[in-house]
């Protein structure tokens, strides 16, 4: 027998499938949605994203970085837009956005069709051949009856991928910005350790000639020497710090072979005059945080699908199946045909699973997601006036070591140079001075470099991109305690 959709029916299933077969422009394209991505990031750090998918483009990019960073001295903001155009992770992270672009298109079209023809009673000479044909078209009706539901739950779905590749984006722009701090202060620690170590060294070797001459005894020998090698060990564990924190810069950035040559410069730049108030950190904060808005998507999307769950309660599965047989058979001779038209109808029947259980879960699921979208808020308000009261508090204690401490510690210096001019104050405590002035310089360098890491804290608790960090926290070089000789 031969089973063929009748016309009026399969034009009926077609024109069903057809009606919702228009597909945005929005989910077409070489680059769906990354427009937007790209606009978003402007916006909130001023940085150029770009989304390379082909040879050519990714020879330009390379170009470009190469022309940015090789034996460049490079910037904070130069070393964000290279890791933003240069960093791979964030390359498959736009990706995802064309991934689910294409998803929602799929989901914009009619399920196919489902056709299948086979023969029956092959090799029967008597009947031509063959004795009946089979056939059969099944059209999947819950599909034009949910295609509504389901676009919107994949609408939802890609714009939270975008707010995700934007979150990305200022995420590494924040890590970059971070890591370059830390790089910078690394070397500059160095510079101080550096200066000290040279201090140290002309005292460890005044103790040893004055030891050579009786003048200074053991005791106080050793004590030079021993702070001039805990300074030796501080200096070479501290280029070991900067040689970290400059390959990991390197690798946000994405950066290999010959580009890896760059430098940073030997010192974080002077602290600003003043730090400025942010007004309304909490609403521009609930405002602008990218985070905050995929969970309110994450809300969204559990809608949706409650919507979708609610449609599909008791049916999941309904298939039209229809047209009709033809068989032949032979009667003295002569090949008789007959045809008969068919009508079928699938579905599951309720009987075990009545739906309850999946629109429980629905209702559940929507529920956790307004409850991580309340925390959320909360957080991210906590997490606005923290980073707030950070920023203005390093910037004080940073100012108050420049301005105070480091100050003082130059006058004692000074004062010191004189009375030893004056033959009232020793060599050894002269270089004592030197160096808890050079102790009050490095603590200056650490509190600045909190300040910065502090400021970018604060710009990522507003916009988005931070992971809990909290400036001022980090463990920044010191100086060696030093004995003196005590003569």
């Amino acid at each position: 027998m031969g089973r063929f959709k009748s016309p009026l029916i399969l034009g009926g299933a077609l024109v069903l499938g057809a009606c919702a077969t228009t597909v945005p422009d929005i989910y077409i394209g070489a680059n769906p949605g990354f427009a937007d991505v790209a606009s978003q990031t402007q916006a909130a750090i001023g940085k150029r994203a770009v989304f390379a998918q082909s040879q050519a483009e990714n020879k330009a990019v390379q170009k470009e970085v190469t022309q940015m960073v090789y034996r460049k001295t490079i910037s904070a903001e130069r070393a964000v837009q290279v890791a933003l155009l240069n960093n791979r992770g964030l390359q498959a992270s736009y990706a995802n956005v064309g991934l689910s672009a294409a998803e929602a298109w799929q989901q914009s079209t009619p399920e196919n069709p489902v056709v299948s023809i086979g023969l029956l009673g092959i090799g029967a000479a008597e009947l031509g051949a063959y004795r009946a044909i089979e056939g059969m078209i099944a059209t999947n009706i819950l599909d034009a009856k949910t295609r509504k539901q389901r676009m919107a739950l994949a609408d939802v779905n890609f714009r939270a991928a975008q707010l995700m590749a934007v979150n990305d984006t200022l995420a590494l722009a924040h890590q970059t910005r971070r890591a370059w701090i830390e790089a910078v202060a690394a070397f500059e620690a160095v510079g101080h350790l550096n200066r000290a170590l040279a201090t140290s060294d002309a005292g460890s070797e005044l103790a040893r000639k004055l030891g050579e001459t009786g003048a200074l005894g053991r005791a106080g020998q050793a004590r030079e020497q021993a702070f001039n090698a805990e300074l030796a060990g501080q200096l070479a564990q501290a280029r070991l710090g900067a040689s970290r924190a400059k390959e990991n810069l390197t690798r946000l950035m994405g950066l290999w072979g010959a580009d890896v040559e760059f430098y940073v410069p030997d010192a974080l730049p002077p602290l600003p005059r003043s730090a400025g108030q942010v007004a309304n950190v909490e609403s521009k904060a609930l405002r602008n945080r990218v985070d905050l808005r995929v969970a309110k998507l994450g809300l969204e999307a559990q809608a949706a699908a409650f919507g979708l769950t609610d449609q599909t309660r008791l049916v999941t599965d309904l298939e039209i199946i229809a047209g009709f047989e033809t068989e032949r058979e032979a009667e003295g001779g002569d090949v008789a045909t007959s045809t008969t038209p068919q009508l079928e109808l699938e579905f599951a029947i309720p009987i075990y699973d009545s739906g309850k259980a999946r629109m429980r879960k629905a209702e559940l699921a929507y529920l956790q997601a307004a409850n991580v979208l309340a925390e959320k808020a909360v957080n991210v308000r906590s997490e606005a006036r923290g980073a707030e009261v950070a920023y203005h508090a390093s910037y004080k204690i940073a100012r108050h070591y420049r301005d105070v401490l480091v100050p003082l510690r130059k006058t004692v210096e000074d004062e010191g140079l004189l009375s030893y001019n004056g033959m009232i104050t020793s060599t050894f405590e002269l270089l004592t001075d030197v160096r808890e002035k050079l102790g009050a310089q490095m603590d200056a360098a650490n509190a600045k470099r909190d300040f910065y890491m502090a400021q970018a804290d604060l710009t990522a608790a507003i916009y988005g991109g931070g992971a809990d960090n909290s400036g001022g926290t980090e463990g920044g070089a010191t100086l060696a305690a030093a004995g003196g000789a005590g003569h």
